[in-house]
């Protein structure tokens, strides 16, 4: 086996850390070609369709991308804005405001700023999480934290950036070592944002008379086979609700997007808003806990069809969320969970006399040899 050629490596160099922040991916541009491009990346992958390929590939390459890349494009296009993809802007907003922060904790560690450079990539597209890897190797990070933006682990999105990272690792000479954040779904400091960011929204518009919390739906079958993503979405609800102080009947949990025709996790989102606006509720509010950053399933799907959805069945007000985004409370909280998980690999830097000694060693070594 053959490996990828290594980055250049000066000897006196001194060994960094890294962060790899992962988000699921975007079309380049909201095209029928592009969006075609990317959901036969996305819905190629075997955790993401658990179909066995000689049944699922004539169905995907015969109808689903002959059909649905126009039918989504239209979709991305409605959510556009004027620098792309709002999941792209907001996920490469999130990285450089966590580097920031970082360097400001490293140099009160009395590390350098750098010390810990931080990189995104996306699952699916552009930029690759393979292109992210490399970029930390070559700028000297050996030891890598892989933080997916997924807060509740699901399989099918989470373990899918391990096989990633796995995949890519497995073709280079030299690995570095890695830590991976699976889920953050009860973590305090993403709960205590969330709900920072909800009590924001309602400080300037009202308090609803329901709050609906919606989460990415997956089909049933994979929490019959084991997959925590269902308990996670509860607990992550439950602990929303209590910090809001909200009574059981003042919230609800509901799970969107559902694909294909098998049962998926219940109670749906579109059938949650329809029964409430059937009720003649008279104000409803959506907000994704799920979804770090706004994009096509927050700004369509909840704002603008099940919206309508709400409307038609007879409700008032709807309003949703926006998502955490780049809300102050959650950038501290992102840094936290990073620094956490850095915690073991912080070690101040050697010394300029001790660097010097190293560089003579290694160079005496090469003479050596």
């Amino acid at each position: 086996m053959s490996f990828l050629p290594e980055p250049p490596r000066a000897h006196d160099r001194i060994d960094r850390l890294g962060v790899l922040l992962v988000n699921l991916g975007t079309p380049e541009a909201p095209t029928p070609s592009a969006v075609r491009r990317y959901l036969a990346e996305f819905l190629s992958d075997p955790r993401v369709v658990e179909i066995p390929p000689v049944v699922w590939k004539p169905i995907l390459y015969g109808a689903i991308l002959t059909t649905r890349p126009a039918q989504s494009a239209r979709k991305y296009a409605a959510i556009w804005t004027k620098d792309g993809s709002p999941l792209a802007v907001h996920s490469v907003r999130q990285r450089s405001l966590l580097m920031g922060m970082l360097g400001q904790r490293m140099k009160r560690e009395g590390l350098p700023a750098d010390f810990a450079p931080v990189e995104l990539g996306m699952r699916y597209g552009e930029p690759s999480i393979a292109s992210a890897l490399d970029r930390l190797r070559a700028g000297g990070s050996t030891k890598i934290l892989v933080l997916p933006l997924y807060p509740q682990y699901s399989a099918s999105t989470t373990a899918t950036v391990f096989d990633a990272v796995s995949q890519h690792l497995a073709k280079v000479r030299r690995a570095p070592a890695l830590r991976f954040v699976d889920a953050f779904h009860d973590d305090a400091g993403y709960v205590k944002a969330l709900a920072q960011n909800v009590n924001d929204y309602w400080m300037k518009h009202g308090r609803p008379d329901r709050l609906v919390m919606s989460f990415h739906g997956v089909p049933r079958r994979t929490l019959e086979l084991g997959d925590p993503y269902h308990c996670h979405c509860q607990k992550t609800g439950r602990l929303l609700a209590q910090e809001l102080g909200l009574a059981s009947d003042q919230w609800s949990l509901a799970f969107q997007s559902r694909f294909g025709k098998a049962e998926w996790l219940k109670p749906y989102t579109a059938e949650v808003l329809a029964s409430l606006g059937a009720a003649k509720v008279r104000r409803v509010d959506v907000v994704c806990p799920g979804f770090v950053s706004d994009c096509l399933e927050t700004l369509e799907e909840i704002g603008m069809e099940v919206r309508d959805t709400f409307v038609k069945a007879g409700g008032g007000e709807f309003h949703a969320i926006p998502c955490l985004n780049e809300h102050p409370r959650w950038i501290a909280a992102l840094s936290d969970l990073a620094w956490r998980n850095l915690a073991g690999w912080l070690a101040p830097p050697p010394e300029p006399k001790e660097r010097e000694m190293a560089l003579a060693r290694a160079k005496a070594m090469g003479a050596k040899g």
